[in-house]
């Protein structure tokens, strides 16, 4: 009779060992447990098992096998095609959402990333280490308290169009975008105007943290002696009662200038999804983004 060959690794081999010596009673469970660095329930399969199959018990079932949670061959074919003609510059997590959404495709945000990369459509980032700590403010308490506000330009709508500016406010206490809004500059009018239908939604903002741009503060020097000198959203929130808090560093308007890049990445392409290549269609639309 044949004797059957057990390929076994190291870490098996060692794992037999110490099932052995608590079947052999040399240890209990709880040693047993602790040298294999497994939970008790975990060590009482391996030693039925052992005690049934020998030392072919300690082998993961799976070992040589086909997973049981691998995608379909047709499904991963068909997401591979989708992402190739529809969304080849997504990211994962992105490209995920509007394969469930738009094509009501099964697979899962993993399988979307591995595919991604296996397929090399799409390359991880290193992540950089930060060697520069920065002590975060304590949000604010309740909604409504401070909303920090700022504007950024982008080809929002790429090649469709020309570079605008997106106005943004992201709540301090819940750090989420209460409105957005894409006009032509980071100019008064384009402000006032995001401020005049932000107050007609929300109400007056107890306070406004932006940076020291001249729409929103005097920067020459004689404004320092001068406390008369001041903007036209300045002289508007003064008499609106809208305490008006300037930022001495990028670092410190962190909460507002982050989600910009995201907004870069996933705004500008659900514009292309939906061929929106006007301002007013765009605002149109962020009222739902």
């Amino acid at each position: 009779m044949e004797k059957e060959i057990i390929g076994m690794t190291q870490k098996d081999l060692a794992r037999y060992q110490v099932i052995k010596n608590l079947i052999a009673k040399l240890i209990n469970g709880t040693d047993a447990a602790k040298q294999l660095s497994l939970s008790l329930r975990q060590v009482k399969r391996l030693k039925a098992r052992t005690i049934t199959d020998g030392a072919k018990g300690i082998i993961h079932k799976l070992r040589n096998k086909q997973s049981n949670h691998k995608t379909d061959p047709v499904l991963y074919q068909k997401a591979k095609e989708l992402i190739e003609a529809d969304y080849p510059d997504f990211g994962p997590v992105f490209a995920h959402e509007k394969l469930v959404e738009i094509h009501r495709l099964d697979i899962g945000p993993a399988a979307t990333r591995n595919l991604m990369i296996k397929e090399k459509i799409w390359i991880p980032k290193k992540r950089k280490r930060n060697r520069q700590y920065r002590s975060q403010r304590e949000r604010k308490e309740s909604f409504g308290e401070m909303i920090q506000f700022d504007g950024c330009y982008h080809l929002w709508f790429e090649s469709r169009g020309e570079e605008y500016c997106l106005l943004s406010g992201i709540d301090d206490a819940t750090g989420k975008p209460v409105k957005l809004k894409l006009g032509s500059s980071e100019g008064i009018q384009d402000v006032f105007a995001y401020w005049k239908e932000y107050i007609q939604k929300y109400g007056k903002p107890v306070a406004i943290y932006l940076d020291k741009y001249s729409t929103y503060k005097i920067n020459h020097k004689n404004a320092k002696d001068n406390h008369e000198l001041l903007t036209q959203i300045q002289r508007a929130c003064k008499e609106l009662g809208i305490n008006l808090i300037t930022a001495h560093s990028p670092q410190a308007k962190g909460r507002v200038k982050n989600p910009f890049g995201t907004f870069q990445d996933r705004l500008a392409k659900e514009l292309r999804l939906r061929n929106i290549s006007t301002v007013e269609e765009a605002n149109e639309f962020l009222e739902k983004f």
